[in-house]
């Protein structure tokens, strides 16, 4: 099987970070879907004007909900495909090339990479299982004060097909199209490590460089991991978007909709947010062991390589938090005055600065303990280590 040969064990699971977004994103779309769909069949049982604009608030917050929640981590999920898959590709362009040589067809091999789509479908498995796990009690939540009638959860073999099944054979279709694209390089580039011609954006800024004079060596070094990984920044931005967002919005959650939605927002975001972190950071770090171990031999000291490495990435980070506030804002504005603008006794929203002031203070923290746990992971790499690689 060119399976075996391609893509083993250790690299299939460096698809947690998909797992777990997608596991987030069908578990919060699971529950508020199927509620949608139970309270539709109650429907004609509501007679009191009051009760069914709580009706109405109640199926226009699940729509909302699973089409932000969905969509976004929908979109993120993609470019954490491509992404991976761009990745395993460009690390291991000889392996490929040497099985194109020996006769295998470059769709033939981009069938196997079916197993990169294959940590969506158990996400979503997961995410849906979760979902039911929580069910009961979800729904006790969103009719805590016993205006709808009473209902219990009733499976709806719908959803498992539009949020298990359908995602599983789409990501798994994307994963053999865009590999298979990737592979269609003539088999002598794939075989050359360092095949790619410098492309007209490339040229133009040597250009640009040659006349504007040569940089210092740690300046460019740190332009250049951000010029050179821009989907990395945008994992940075996004983590930073989650955790921000999501966690202030958890603090909102007691009075506009329940602690038990507060804690689930909350939880969501945080591992979000790290899972997203982890990927980005670890990426930066194993695509320039051999940048690292020689700059070391150079001496250049500890601070200067993180400096040069991971350094570029802090205000991306700052950038993420300021858009992830805004956004809940926005949201939750929305929500009160549009979604509940007829519901009695809903509260005035404004924007909570002690909320802010908190989740920044938290995201600093874990923003710089991890930067620093990195930072001592890089003592570690070795120039022995990276030339015997």
């Amino acid at each position: 099987m060119v399976i075996a040969v391609v893509v083993g064990i250790k690299d299939a699971a460096k698809l947690t970070g998909i797992f777990i977004i997608v596991c987030c994103a069908v578990l919060v779309c699971t529950l508020f879907l199927n509620f949608n769909i139970d309270i539709a069949g109650i429907r004609d049982e509501i007679t009191s004007q009051q009760v069914m604009l709580f009706y109405e608030a109640q199926v226009s917050t699940a729509k909302v909900v699973s089409s932000l929640c969905g969509g976004c981590l929908l979109i993120t999920s993609v470019i954490m495909l491509i992404f991976y898959i761009k990745h395993y590709v460009d690390t291991h362009k000889k392996e490929l090339g040497i099985l194109k040589a020996i006769g295998y067809s470059g769709g033939k091999i981009a069938v196997n990479f079916w197993v990169f789509g294959s940590s969506v479908f158990l996400g979503a498995l997961a995410g849906f299982a979760g979902a039911w796990m929580m069910m009961s009690a979800f729904y006790e939540v969103q009719n805590e004060d016993k205006i709808l009638p009473a209902m219990s959860p009733h499976f709806h073999p719908i959803l498992f097909l539009s949020l298990v099944i359908l995602p599983a054979v789409l990501f798994g279709i994307i994963s053999i199209f865009y590999s298979f694209l990737k592979l269609k390089a003539p088999v002598l580039r794939l075989l050359k490590e360092s095949w790619q011609i410098p492309t007209g954006k490339e040229k133009h800024r040597e250009k640009r460089e040659e006349k504007g004079g040569e940089r210092p060596f740690l300046d460019e070094l740190k332009r250049s991991t951000l010029r050179d990984k821009k989907t990395l920044v945008f994992f940075i931005i996004f983590a930073s978007f989650c955790f921000a967002s999501m966690t202030q919005m958890s603090f909102s959650m007691d009075e506009l909709a329940s602690a038990m939605m507060g804690i689930m927002i909350m939880l969501i975001g945080i591992v979000l947010a790290c899972t997203t972190l982890f990927l980005a950071i670890t990426t930066v770090i194993n695509g320039n062991k051999k940048t690292i171990a020689m700059m070391r031999v150079f001496g250049y000291s500890q601070k200067q390589c993180c400096q040069a490495l991971l350094g570029g990435y802090r205000p991306m980070g700052y950038i993420g938090f300021a858009i992830g506030t805004i956004y809940q804002y926005v949201i939750l504005k929305v929500a009160v005055y549009v979604i509940f603008k007829d519901i009695e006794g809903m509260p005035e929203y404004g924007f909570d600065f002690k909320a802010m002031l908190i989740a920044l203070a938290a995201f600093l923290v874990i923003y710089e303990t991890v930067m620093y746990l990195y930072s001592e992971k890089l003592k570690k790499i070795s120039i022995k280590e990276v030339m015997l690689e």
